[in-house]
């Protein structure tokens, strides 16, 4: 691969959620915004490895999209009065090619227009992820279990919605922040979670997702220090983050979250998320993202005391499942109840969950083979046990699945 041809890639990975941002706040038209900068991403493909890496590449970029723009603007592609607006971005290009300055980040902004109640619940999250983190349709109809055609036809209704209601590009006020404020953290979750699921790095699509989703959560903050959501957010993506290099052994196998050397978490983070947490807390108002955090905080106590609290665990869950009954909530209660008292009352949790709703998520399957197992239950610990692997998209992971099932 050549220099010119990393060097796009990397631009992609870094700036093309603040390049759409900034564009489509301008032109309020969100699709002729996404064409254009892929457009001059493509451009760049061709002219870097000719005449060189721009200086700028961001501003090069900027400057690409403007004309791709202004010549969409004459096929009537953006609103007639958004020309004047694009016919500014030539300045603005221009003096970021001749100054320091960096284009204002925009990210928050489209993100809370990607939440609007205009645009359906269902696909709020998925374009949050495809407009702002650069997901493509297909790995987000995958990752909810949608046909990739079906996901795509609503992200471009959904565009499509964002232009023609003419929704301002504006973190709202304070009286419509709650209707939006969680499609919003449960996006930037989304992405932490996608980049958290390829930890080697294998999957380019997914590479830089955690970082950039830690990035969005600090962002929010800044934006609105007084929410205990986004605090809990950002404390659970911390703990998470602070477990990385102690999830893979030096032979890059799968290591599960109790047999982690302790060592090797980040006591960095681990202080930063507890902060977040505490801060969170004096608010006195309880959510979903402070009792996620919560967890892990319990789980990051170990590195302390050599001892994870299971009872505490599954008190937490069981709040999580009140306020947020998700099925990865419903699976890590049982998982917790299974450590703090038994397997038969883990296992009498996880049969609550409907079968319709777990026929495809991999965690379930895992914690049904493990549970089975410890009831002696082998030739159905040895069946989840296949579900789980067949699921399970991670090789190292797969590979400990493997192991256990071997050991049954």
């Amino acid at each position: 691969m050549t220099s010119a041809r990393r060097a796009v890639e990397q631009a992609a990975r870094e700036s093309w959620g603040r390049l759409l941002a900034f564009l489509a706040a301008r032109t309020r038209d969100l699709a002729a915004a996404e064409d254009a900068l892929a457009d001059a991403y493509a451009a760049a493909l061709e002219t870097w490895p000719q005449r060189g890496v721009p200086e700028k590449p961001e501003a090069w970029l900027l400057t690409a999209a403007r004309r791709r723009l202004i010549d969409g603007a004459r096929h009537a592609r953006v609103q007639a009065d958004a020309v004047p607006a694009l016919l500014a971005l030539t300045n603005e290009a221009q003096e970021m090619v001749l100054t320091e300055d960096r284009f204002p980040d925009e990210r928050l902004r489209l993100l809370f227009v990607c939440a609007h109640p205009a645009i359906a619940a269902a696909v709020r999250t998925p374009l949050m992820l495809q407009v702002v983190l650069g997901l493509d349709a297909a790995r987000i109809a995958s990752a909810m279990l949608v046909q990739p055609a079906a996901m795509g036809q609503r992200l471009s209704r959904a565009k499509a919605k964002i232009r023609d209601a003419g929704i301002a590009f504006e973190v709202p006020d304070t009286a419509a922040l709650p209707e939006r404020l969680d499609a919003v953290l449960e996006a930037i979750y989304a992405a932490y979670g996608s980049g958290w699921d390829d930890p080697a790095g294998a999957d380019p699509r997914r590479d830089g997702l955690a970082a950039e989703a830690l990035d969005l959560g600090r962002l929010l903050l800044r934006w609105l220090p007084a929410e205990p959501e986004a605090h809990g957010l950002l404390a659970l993506m911390l703990h998470c983050e602070a477990r990385r290099s102690a999830r893979r052994n030096a032979a890059g196998a799968y290591v599960p979250l109790q047999e982690q050397d302790t060592t090797r978490w980040s006591r960095g983070l681990i202080a930063e998320a507890e902060r977040h947490l505490g801060g969170a807390a004096r608010a006195g108002v309880m959510g979903r993202f402070q009792l996620e955090a919560a967890i892990q905080s319990v789980h990051a106590q170990r590195a302390v005391s050599g001892r994870t609290d299971w009872e505490a665990i599954a008190l937490l869950y069981a709040g999580l499942v009140r306020f947020a009954p998700t099925v990865g909530a419903q699976v890590g209660h049982a998982a917790a109840l299974a450590e703090a008292r038994d397997a038969a009352a883990g296992w009498a949790q996880l049969q609550a969950i409907p079968a319709a709703a777990v026929a495809g998520y991999q965690p379930y399957w895992a914690v049904a083979a493990h549970l089975l197992a410890r009831l002696a239950r082998r030739a159905e610990a040895q069946a989840a046990y296949a579900r789980a692997i067949g699921l399970c998209e991670d090789p190292a992971l797969r590979a400990f699945l493997a192991a256990q099932a071997r050991a049954v």
